[in-house]
């Protein structure tokens, strides 16, 4: 599409239906005129329906809004244009104001509660009230939000489209409320106002050992409706005394657990409310992240009657949801729906591999069963108060069939923006992409957890190691603004970073607890450092660095303490006195290291987990060399944003302490021979990743790296953290021929033995279904699926250069597959579009790239051929060295 005005005008913030933002929203778009040097614009904009105002500014990224204070309920309308002359109107954009934490007036109102009944078992309630509106309405707002999960109706009629509202955060700082246009489902007369309200995050089942959420004992819910009338005057329906409680149909609701619903019940004689027995809610705001909606419905690929009255039902694809049900049978029917990702060698549900265990005690079976019984009308079930991993379901009727095509899967998560795309001619490739999407899809439901299955837990390491692809792939600016604000939120004391944010356990105030030892672990604690670069790098928004500055500088702080302050006791017992580089090792505290490398086997060639085993070990080991160098990552990094922050004073002090750590690390770790003091495929990946390897060993380095490949027959033995990196490093090394046989190894541990087995998405564990058919671990766990960046980055060959910011300065290198015979994808970035596309043409190659106005981009052919591009289309052939010309496409 040819384009001459602005475009894309967005704010940051996130909402459904429209925009809802705080009082300072920040304003952003693309420009095709801003490769010719335009940096400045004029902004109109019409508030409420007033008169216009026009301002001009500079930039065109996350722009202050640049008039006076907005108020809550302000309605904007705004456009750009080019501060040139006869400069062309943008199309306009709108957004709200939400109402703000100082102008709510309700009160916070919570259902009257059975006590007996404990968390995982709790039913939903409905909190109502009945309220007369005149004719003449001209629109209405309602403004909601809830310690638990809730959902709202007037009228009868569903209100929006977002789900599991109000979200996951740290209740005990952060709480976000919703805004819907509800205009269309009010009328003249007397109206209905409904909220169904359940446990949710708030105070249902976390973890994989299901224990309660710590923010609080009791469930509440605020509501405003405001309608403004024709006349111009505005009426407000609030929560309060007036409203009533009952219990619910759904009769059981966790998010973990299932939901059950009884259309049966006979409804409950309603009670006055609670009114004012929620203790010190925290003040309300606005997220910045798109909701979790309903993105898409599937139906059953297949069927199967496995016994009488128990049909399985396969979706085809491992995602996080519910299924809809349309046919209840007859009135008093019970359908039990048990949700898993896995069936045995005889078709039924299998769902042990998702037991949780400690040593010791007996495993927890793994349970996502919902529960619905039918009142015999024209009734559905669709639960919204539960959320499921799962491509199986089980459905259990004894007293009437079953049609399945009356079954179908809701596929829910945040609802991201796809900006990048790829494909190639390698169908075996493409596959792993697509499962590597969906296992992020599956795992990004408001947060971005583990698995949607056992843990559900928003790991910092999981997202430390994929952001730079999901940024590839989505548009997680608002997604990871709002986890990033949790990860704050839930920082300990000392400095420490919570292992998973939003953190139930509450563990800043249970450093008693055993799981308080192994809080600020490297490659995890470092995401609040790692991922508010990734997002500046990918959005280039430096609110982002500076809204986290304070949190990173104090896990760094703490990082370096304990570094002078901790040594391994191994150190110690060699030599009661350190050496003066030991203050900068980071070996002496807790440590989650590589995690999940390829286990080992026994004399049997049974897996052997090191932590199951012989747990003390592992827990005891020494993991210096990972946590050093993720102390020096990190503090580097820090430096360069204290630079762009202007604290000069920070950025000269961090610089010095990098370089120190980085000493620290080669003295320790690095051997004159360019051999480190592990020796594993990780060591090598990270260090050559992270730049500690000095230039005149980096090539033995990789030489060694090379070695350990070959020495496990062309297998990978890396795990969480280094997976992501170790095929750029081959490439990059000039070791691409490396880097494409493991990706194209087919035995385990191998990504396309997954593809192979029949993955849906990335597993847990390298043989997550084994060569018997039996599974193991999570079947959606989406950090190994970090190898598709290097898709994007060395198959596709676009990648932003290391200097560049919001993607003006981007390289296009195709590193081909042997066989290859041609690739293709887009990044739809800050500038617009990148799109580039590659064929082997006999023996040449021809790129073809759609540049935007803003970025430059440098090309290099794989003869080593350099060209460059501006704004526009760029097409040109060059030869291909020999060794890529005769292979044969594929």
């Amino acid at each position: 599409m040819l384009r001459t005005v602005p475009y894309d005008l967005t704010v940051d913030s996130g909402g459904d239906g429209f925009p809802v933002t705080d009082a300072h929203p920040r304003l952003s778009w693309k420009d095709p005129t801003a490769g010719n040097g335009q940096t400045r614009y004029t902004v109109e904009a019409t508030v409420d329906g007033r008169a216009p105002m026009t301002a001009e500014i500079a930039g065109r990224r996350f722009v202050p809004w640049p008039f006076g204070v907005l108020r809550s309920g302000t309605r904007v309308r705004w456009r750009v244009r080019p501060a040139t002359p006869h400069a062309e109107w943008s199309e306009a954009a709108g957004f709200e104001v939400g109402l703000l934490d100082a102008d709510w007036q309700a009160d916070w109102i919570s259902p009257v509660e059975d006590p007996e009944l404990g968390y995982g078992t709790r039913p939903a309630h409905v909190l109502e009230a009945s309220f007369s509106m005149p004719g003449g309405i001209a629109s209405a707002r309602l403004y909601s939000t809830a310690l638990g999960v809730y959902t709202a109706q007037i009228n009868g009629q569903r209100v929006g489209t977002d789900e599991l509202a109000p979200g996951s955060t740290s209740y005990d700082r952060t709480l976000y409320a919703q805004a819907h246009d509800v205009t269309g489902l009010l009328h003249p007369g007397e109206n209905r106002i409904a909220v169904e309200l359940s446990d949710g995050w708030y105070r249902g089942q976390v973890g994989a050992f299901r224990l309660p959420a710590g923010w609080g004992t009791t469930v509440g819910a605020r509501i405003e409706l405001h309608v403004r009338l024709e006349d111009g005057s505005e009426r407000v329906v609030r929560s309060g005394e007036d409203w009533t409680t009952s219990p619910s149909s759904t009769t059981r609701a966790d998010l973990m657990a299932g939901q059950t619903v009884d259309f049966e019940t006979a409804t409950a004689r309603p009670q006055p409310v609670r009114v004012g027995v929620v203790v010190d809610p925290p003040a309300i705001s606005w997220s910045p992240a798109p909701p979790v909606r309903m993105v898409e419905t599937r139906s059953a690929v297949s069927s199967t009657q496995i016994a009488d009255g128990v049909w399985v039902l396969d979706f085809g694809q491992n995602a996080s949801g519910w299924i809809r049900m349309t046919d209840l049978g007859p009135r008093g029917t019970r359908t039990v729906i048990d949700y898993g990702e896995h069936t045995d060698a005889g078709g039924d549900l299998s769902t042990s591999h998702l037991d949780s265990e400690r040593p010791g005690e007996a495993p927890l079976p793994f349970v996502q069963q919902d529960v619905v019984i039918s009142g015999g009308g024209d009734e559905e079930f669709e639960p919204r108060h539960t959320v499921h991993g799962f491509q199986y379901a089980r459905v259990t009727r004894q007293d009437a069939p079953l049609d399945p095509t009356t079954v179908t899967m809701r596929i829910v998560h945040t609802d991201l923006v796809r900006v990048g795309t790829f494909d190639c001619s390698d169908e075996d490739l493409n596959r792993l992409h697509q499962i590597a999407e969906w296992s992020f899809r599956g795992n990004a439901v408001d947060v971005p957890t583990d698995c949607p299955t056992r843990e559900r837990l928003a790991w910092t390491g999981d997202y430390q190691v994929f952001a730079p692809t999901a940024t590839r792939l989505y548009d997680v600016h608002g997604f990871s603004r709002k986890w990033l604000r949790s990860v704050r939120d839930d920082q300990l004391d000392d400095g420490r970073i919570a292992n998973f944010s939003p953190d139930g356990r509450r563990i800043k105030h249970h450093l008693d607890d055993q799981f308080a030892m192994m809080t600020g672990s490297s490659g995890w604690g470092d995401a609040v450092v790692a991922v508010p670069w990734e997002l500046y790098r990918a959005y280039g928004d430096r609110e982002v660095l500076a809204e986290n500055y304070e949190a990173m500088a104090r896990w760094v702080e703490w990082a370096l303490e304990a570094a002078r302050t901790n040594r391994h006791h191994t150190r110690l017992q060699a030599s009661p006195e350190p050496e003066t580089f030991e203050q900068y090792l980071w070996d002496g505290t807790f440590h989650w290291g590589e995690w999940t490398e390829p286990k080992q086997r026994d004399a049997e060639g049974n897996p052997v987990d090191p932590i199951k085993h012989n747990p003390m070990a592992w827990f005891m080991a020494d993991k210096g060399e990972v946590g050093t160098a993720y102390l020096y990552r990190s503090t580097a990094t820090l430096a360069q944003i204290a630079e762009i922050l202007g604290r000069e004073s920070d950025a000269a002090t961090y610089a010095a302490t990098a370089s120190r750590v980085a000493d620290a690390w080669c003295a320790a770790y690095l051997k004159n021979d360019g051999t480190t003091a592990a020796d594993t495929q990780a060591a090598y990946v990270r260090a050559l990743a992270f730049g500690l390897i000095p230039d005149r060993l980096r090539r033995a380095a990789v030489e060694r790296l090379v070695e350990l490949i070959r020495a496990n027959d062309t297998h990978l033995a890396t795990g969480f953290l280094a997976t992501g990196d170790l095929l750029p490093v081959l490439a990059d090394a000039g070791r691409a021929d490396v880097a494409y046989e493991l990706l194209g190894r087919r035995t385990a541990p191998s990504w396309l033995y997954m593809v192979d087995r029949g993955a849906t998405t990335i597993w847990e564990d390298w043989e997550g279904i084994d060569e018997n058919g039996v599974a193991h671990d999570s079947l959606n766990h989406y950090s190994k699926g970090a190898v598709i960046r290097f898709l994007h980055t060395h198959t596709l060959g676009l990648r932003q250069d290391p200097d560049s910011i919001a993607w003006e300065k981007v390289t296009i290198a195709p590193v081909p597959a042997p066989g290859m015979a041609w690739a293709r994808g887009t990044h739809n970035g800050p500038q617009g579009e990148i799109a580039v596309e590659w064929r082997i043409e006999g023996d040449s190659i021809r790129i073809t790239a759609d540049i935007p106005a803003g970025t430059a981009a440098r090309i290099i052919f794989p003869d080593g051929t350099v060209a460059s591009a501006g704004h526009g289309r760029f097409d040109q052939t060059a030869g291909l060295p020999a060794s890529t010309s005769a292979v044969t496409a594929r």
